[in-house]
């Protein structure tokens, strides 16, 4: 057993071969839905999600990029931006433990989970930071967001709204954060912009992108993980 799977009593790896499932073409269901849905079925991570009983896959994204910086430390305050169905969220509660504390939001409904502070709320509403913060009850330790505008087929557009949402989610990071917290956030390939790059270079000690192994490959998602942060004390 990995040092991993010992701290969280879950592991981050597949723990089995799946057999591929054909889904046929059904009256009424386009072309695309049946795609989407023969790559679910045959997402092994899919199935790993289910069977740990975990509410998402992208549970495995957090799991691995923890495995390799090691933010989620006993007793720490994490923010879960975009947290809905929650799969971030109990990753959180398991490694930061009883004596942590998670607030998770989504402007979309999410169920109850133990051990996090579920809000309901658009985080681009001005009153959602503050929300937040009356939860979180202190500074946080770790600022993650997961949060994706809803896609147009318009790139520039597209990626006007992703920068939005992430220059967002670093302002609010730089209001919350303790000295050496850690920001991780998803952008797309094509990276952050490089003004929004050049300010986490200034305000983190170290910045990368990540793209974690549960993350699809024909997916253009990335993370960026900056930690170190160098600002004060909220």
């Amino acid at each position: 057993m990995t040092d991993e799977r010992k701290r969280t009593g879950r592991g981050s790896r597949l723990s089995g071969r799946t057999i591929a499932t054909r889904v046929r073409t059904a009256k009424g269901r386009k072309t695309s839905s049946t795609r989407w849905l023969q790559r679910q079925l045959n997402d092994p991570y899919v199935a790993e999600a289910k069977k740990q009983g975990f509410r998402s896959r992208a549970a495995f994204k957090l799991m691995e990029m923890d495995d390799r910086y090691g933010f989620l430390k006993k007793g720490g305050r994490v923010v879960d931006l975009g947290a809905a169905p929650g799969g971030w969220s109990q990753v959180a509660v398991e490694r930061i433990g009883p004596a942590g504390h998670v607030v998770a939001l989504d402007i979309n409904a999410m169920d109850p989970l133990a051990g996090a502070h579920v809000l309901q709320a658009d985080f681009l509403d001005p009153a959602a930071p503050g929300l937040i913060v009356e939860a979180l009850g202190g500074p946080a330790d770790v600022v993650l967001s997961d949060m994706a505008a809803p896609t147009t087929g318009h790139p520039p557009t597209d990626h006007l709204r992703i920068m939005a949402l992430l220059e967002a989610a670093l302002d609010f990071a730089g209001s919350v954060l303790i000295p050496g917290g850690t920001f991780i956030a998803k952008v797309f390939q094509g990276g952050s912009e490089r003004e929004l790059l050049a300010r986490m270079k200034r305000d983190f000690a170290t910045v990368r992108h990540s793209k974690p192994p549960a993350s699809r490959k024909e997916s253009p998602e990335l993370y960026v993980v900056a930690q170190g942060f160098r600002g004060t004390v909220p």
